[in-house]
């Protein structure tokens, strides 16, 4: 059962027009954000609430 957005409710197609509008607002806020230089290789280690440095995980 494959819905496309004109099969939804009118409530569904508006969540998921708010959720593509906040998607598109936090990619725009990423750009305008200068580059980091030297930083961390990777994904974001306070996402997964602990750092690691040469090999040792450090939880806070």
């Amino acid at each position: 059962m494959s819905d496309t957005p004109k099969d939804l409710p009118p409530a569904a197609q508006r969540a998921l027009a708010e959720a593509e509008e906040r998607r598109k607002k936090a990619e725009a806020e990423r750009a305008a954000m200068p580059k980091e230089l030297g930083g961390r290789d990777g994904p974001e280690p306070v996402r997964y609430g602990d750092w690691e440095k040469k090999g040792i995980a450090v939880d806070f």
